[in-house]
């Protein structure tokens, strides 16, 4: 795989990191990003920059995307400056980004009749994830290019895991997000109720971490929540995009999803308060505000 020229498009909180561990691993890498700025580190690397994802896909052999928004993805794909204006038979592509299900099957579908190949493969882990190459990677596609493409992914994470056909990937990112949801709301409670017991949060983690409720959110963004530090690992906006999604999938399935709707309208309610670009952990405030309990309490 280190023979062949990989394009890499989207180079924000996630993909930035992500592309730096490629190129430390020695891949030749094509860099795109509607923000040139945010690639410049990038390229400082030996990264190539190219202008649009056209000029990317005419120039390489894997191309791997880790955009943002559904709609950015099928611009990227689709749109007159898209991959596949410029797309050569037999070029593989991942898209990394968390998007609709029925999205990934579009661009599998089309991939087939442009004689290339493609593999959903979102990622769970946030920035943490992607700054340690940790990431788990849930991954759609044919298993014989997936196996292919293992390589790459060996790179980025810690947990590759084959799910079935192209779109598998992305509706079990969707199953990790709903469950997320959940238990955001909960880690959020359980210190909101530490608060008004009177307990010293950091010692009560210390305990519930290592029991029953322990999960990543009460490792990583409980102690950021006591610390006040609501910056982004992942966005409240982004969280909300995959919230839709995984509604909306649902709704097609005829499955009733409460708690997730819930957590959704929640979170709307963030945004409404201009916290939008705030870590997810920002739910504290929220559900600080409707248990009556100001910042000080």
């Amino acid at each position: 795989m280190k023979d062949k020229k990989i394009g890499w498009i989207g180079t924000g909180i996630m993909g930035n990191p992500m592309a730096k561990h490629l190129l430390n691993a020695g891949y030749k890498l094509n860099v795109y990003n509607r923000t040139r700025q945010k690639a410049e580190d990038l390229i400082d690397m030996g990264a190539a920059w190219y202008d649009t994802p056209a000029d990317i896909a005419a120039n390489s052999e894997v191309i791997i995307t880790m955009i943002g928004f559904p709609k950015d993805v099928e611009e990227c794909y689709f749109g007159d400056r898209g991959i596949f204006r410029q797309l050569k038979k037999g070029t593989i592509l991942i898209d990394m980004t968390t998007t609709k299900p029925s999205l990934a099957v579009k661009i599998s579908e089309e991939a087939e009749r442009a004689e290339a190949v493609f593999i959903d493969a979102p990622v769970s882990g946030g920035q943490v994830g992607a700054v340690n190459a940790s990431l788990s990677i849930m991954i759609g596609g044919k298993k014989e290019v997936v196996d292919s493409a293992l390589p790459l992914f060996q790179v980025l994470g810690k947990n590759m895991v084959f799910q079935g056909k192209a779109g598998a990937g992305q509706h079990t990112k969707m199953c990790n997000q709903i469950t997320i949801a959940g238990t955001m709301i909960g880690v959020c409670e359980g210190l909101i109720y530490g608060v008004k017991a009177g307990l010293d949060l950091n010692t009560m983690l210390e305990s519930i971490t290592k029991g029953a409720a322990a999960c990543w959110t009460l490792d990583v963004l409980a102690p950021k929540v006591v610390k006040g530090d609501f910056s982004p690992g992942f966005s409240v906006d982004n969280f909300v995009k995959d919230l839709t999604i995984a509604l909306e999938e649902a709704e097609a399935m005829k499955l009733s999803l409460p708690g997730l709707a819930l957590v959704k309208q929640l979170y709307l309610s963030i945004q409404a308060m201009d916290k939008g670009s705030s870590g997810t952990q920002v739910l504290y405030l929220a559900l600080k505000r409707l248990a009556n309990m100001d910042q000080n309490s």
